[in-house]
């Protein structure tokens, strides 16, 4: 039997843990193993419970969610995150994403793609919201400005194909479609992604994607 994926739910609103709780406790997969409403009770259960998924508030008293997050991802005890918000300014995007969030969600979005998001986030993939989108991340690497075309530049240590496929997580593609595009197997696409995580040491594939930017290989117009 599958182990399901833990989940620590952090926000400042009892009510709205308490319907994630619910929500969650209505799946097979996914189970809630702890709750806190601030940053700092979040780092605090993080550490003791050390749960597959935490999904964080932004906005809270005391210590954010994004302070929070980045707490939590330095003291590398493995939880990723997914920041979950009603404020989808593109200052609260950039600062999980420097944070190490490994997702960002909105809360209107619809209830399964909630489940979904935690899913993806648990399997080690990234997810940024629908409506939070590639220019975010464009932005992101260019910060200061608005973000020039790059002539893509050589890659040290990876191969062609790895390159290829880079490409193609920076367009935002997941690996089935990777895998379409490339007329290759879904686990050979898997198998690729991990050799890039290793090569060019990144945390998670949001780091993939501005990577992507930054070389060049992807740029805002294409």
């Amino acid at each position: 039997m599958t182990a399901r994926v833990r989940v620590l739910l952090v926000d400042d609103q009892p009510l709205v843990r308490s319907g994630l709780r619910t929500l969650i406790g209505d799946t097979g997969d996914l189970e809630v193993v702890g709750e806190a409403g601030d940053g700092a009770e979040a780092v605090a259960q993080a550490a003791r419970l050390v749960p597959d998924v935490v999904v964080m508030d932004i906005r809270m008293p005391g210590v954010d969610g994004i302070e929070a997050t980045r707490r939590i991802i330095e003291s590398g005890q493995g939880p990723r995150v997914l920041v979950l918000t009603t404020f989808d300014e593109d200052d609260y995007v950039y600062g999980a994403l420097r944070a190490g969030a490994a997702g960002f969600a909105v809360k209107d979005m619809p209830l399964d793609d909630l489940l979904a998001a935690i899913r993806i986030v648990a399997a080690g993939d990234a997810l940024i919201a629908p409506g939070v989108t590639r220019r975010l991340i464009a932005d992101f690497v260019g910060r200061g400005g608005p973000v020039a075309a790059r002539s893509p530049r050589p890659v040290e240590g990876i191969t062609e194909r790895e390159r290829e496929v880079l490409t193609l997580v920076g367009l935002g593609r997941s690996n089935q479609e990777i895998a379409e595009e490339l007329f290759i197997s879904v686990a050979t696409t898997k198998s690729h992604v991990a050799r890039l995580f290793t090569k060019l040491a990144a945390r998670d594939r949001v780091q993939l994607v501005i990577m992507a930017y930054e070389l060049g290989l992807v740029t805002p117009t294409h």
